[in-house]
């Protein structure tokens, strides 16, 4: 695990925090900037960091605060109650 690893994972835990502060465009910036250092770094980011972010406003998503999680046959659907935006993953 290099820098820009411990760094992508130090600016998910900040932006859980500032969600559960209600604090959703400090939340957004963490997102972005972790984005843009992996971009930079070729480093990838985690797979449940990709799925607890919303890929069109980049905000945090926390189950009943900022996103809604439904089970759907086959499916997980998560909707972002900042943008509207829906994601869908595969579950057995």
């Amino acid at each position: 695990m290099g820098i820009p690893s411990e760094r992508i994972e130090r600016l998910l835990t900040l932006a859980r925090e500032a969600v559960v502060d209600g604090e959703y465009d400090r939340s957004r910036e963490y997102v972005a900037l972790a984005r843009r250092i992996a971009e930079r770094n070729r480093c990838g980011l985690p797979a449940d960091f990709s799925r607890r972010t919303c890929d069109d406003c980049d905000v945090y998503l926390r189950p009943g605060k900022t996103g809604r999680v439904r089970l759907r046959p086959g499916r997980v659907v998560v909707r972002c109650r900042e943008c509207g935006s829906t994601a869908r993953y595969p579950f057995e």
